[in-house]
């Protein structure tokens, strides 16, 4: 009986927990199909009284959102990609190939990972500005080809890996290119899987970095765009609503979808060692 009860308490405890978490991203969906003006009542409304879809008309056809959309989906795409490839590269020959200096080299990486991103903005900027990426699709893509964290998250999964498999291809005459093409990159699925999530929610939801390079409003990804439509349409709390829902809704059905590897990635240090 005392096990029961403790149960439902916890129970009860994480639910109501879980409705208070839930309950604004509830809410601005709600707002957002609500007619102008119809948030600002007193007491605020849970639900419209009368659903429209004039708030993403609004959006989609008078203040360009497919054209953020778009671009946002092609950052996150190509950044994705690139991480990838990078990362999976970079991570395999830190874990399995015997180069000068590999040690210093790795502990040197995982000593900047206390440098916070903000202080090497300006110095980036100004290198980016040199190469010409500035105002370019580049200028977002080429900066996070590949990360620290990615680096370590695929070394960490590519230690796993038995040496003997490797040898054993040497053996038959393959070249460390189709070792690591037709038998590592199979070996690194569920990892690279979970590096592909971090990536993309990252790339989607990143702010700041686009802001100071982008400058070009029609390059603009979704937060950056929705971020200057607010300045506009301060007072249209409803259209703002469904401009975050058109933000939110892409990254969260990706995370339900795929949450099992996220949390793989997760507990990759802890499991795989």
């Amino acid at each position: 009986m005392r096990s029961f009860v403790a149960s439902a308490v916890v129970n009860g405890l994480l639910l109501g927990l879980a409705l208070i978490s839930v309950f604004p991203l509830l809410w601005m969906l709600s707002v957002s199909f609500m007619p102008a003006g119809a948030a600002s009542a007193l007491p605020p409304p849970l639900f419209p009284r009368t659903p429209t879809l004039a708030n993403y008309q609004e959006l989609f056809w008078r203040a360009g959102m497919v054209r953020y959309l778009t671009n946002s989906l092609l950052l996150a795409a190509a950044v994705t990609s690139c991480s990838l490839v990078f990362n999976s590269m970079a991570g395999y020959a830190f874990a399995k190939l015997n180069f000068a200096g590999r040690q210093r080299i790795f502990k040197a990486l995982i000593g900047a990972l206390i440098i916070p991103g903000q202080v090497a903005m300006m110095p980036l900027f100004l290198l980016l500005k040199h190469m010409g990426l500035v105002n370019t699709y580049g200028g977002v893509i080429v900066p996070a080809m590949a990360g620290i964290f990615g680096i370590f998250l695929v070394r960490q999964y590519a230690l796993t890996i038995p040496d003997e498999i490797i040898e054993a291809a040497r053996m038959d005459g393959a070249g460390e290119f189709r070792i690591f093409s037709s038998i590592i990159v199979p070996l690194l699925a569920p990892i690279l899987a979970s590096l592909a999530i971090f990536t993309f929610l990252g790339c989607w939801n990143d702010f700041m970095w686009p802001l100071i390079v982008l400058t070009d409003d029609k390059l603009q990804p979704l937060p950056v765009a929705l971020a200057s439509l607010s300045r506009e349409h301060v007072q249209d709390s409803e259209m703002m609503m469904a401009g975050s829902v058109v933000t939110v809704l892409p990254v969260l059905v990706l995370f339900l979808a795929l949450q099992k590897y996220y949390i793989q990635g997760l507990l990759v240090g802890s499991v795989k060692g």
